[in-house]
């Protein structure tokens, strides 16, 4: 079985600037470089015939380029605890537009339409057992806030777990059409 995620990775300018973010928080791990990603669709654990049939599905997936940009930043909680903190993207209707065309995609190969709101975000930071306060980060953060960038391709990646943290491979890209 492996662990599947559809995703776009915001340029290595924006990423820089988001890890200029990451300090201060007791407990927080942080994301590296190569964990920031914004995700489009969480699919979770398939075999493989069922990823061949998932990476054909996100081949017929077209939608043009889209601009977006960081704005914000806010966190998760899971049963009363701090799960995560992240960087929030600002609306923009080609991005639903984009996760609507992949969730279509997937439901085609069999998987349930997603049931929850789609917020777009990056993952800055993750908590497991130890919590310390995101207050201050969020107060001196909520204003973060990036040139708007391109997004002109989109990825399945797996998501390797160990006891590092998650690593992340792509399986394949696919590219969205020039605007």
């Amino acid at each position: 079985m492996i662990r599947l995620f559809v995703a776009a990775r915001p340029p290595q300018s924006v990423r820089h600037y988001l890890r200029s973010l990451m300090r201060g928080v007791e407990g927080a791990r942080w994301q590296d470089d190569a964990q920031l990603h914004l995700t489009l669709k969480f699919i979770g654990e398939v075999d493989h015939n069922r990823a061949v049939d998932i990476v054909d599905a996100l081949r017929g997936v077209h939608a043009p380029s889209l601009e977006v940009r960081i704005d914000g930043t806010g966190f998760f909680a899971r049963k009363g605890r701090l799960d995560c903190l992240w960087a929030g993207i600002a609306p923009a209707e080609g991005l639903e537009q984009l996760h609507r065309k992949i969730d279509r995609a997937l439901v085609r190969c069999g998987f349930p339409p997603e049931a929850r709101a789609f917020r777009p975000h990056v993952t800055l930071a993750r908590f497991g057992k130890q919590q310390g306060s995101a207050a201050a980060f969020l107060e001196n953060c909520a204003a973060a806030s990036s040139p708007p960038f391109m997004i002109d391709a989109f990825a399945l990646f797996e998501s390797l777990l160990s006891r590092s943290g998650s690593h992340y491979r792509v399986i394949e890209c696919f590219a969205l059409d020039k605007a």
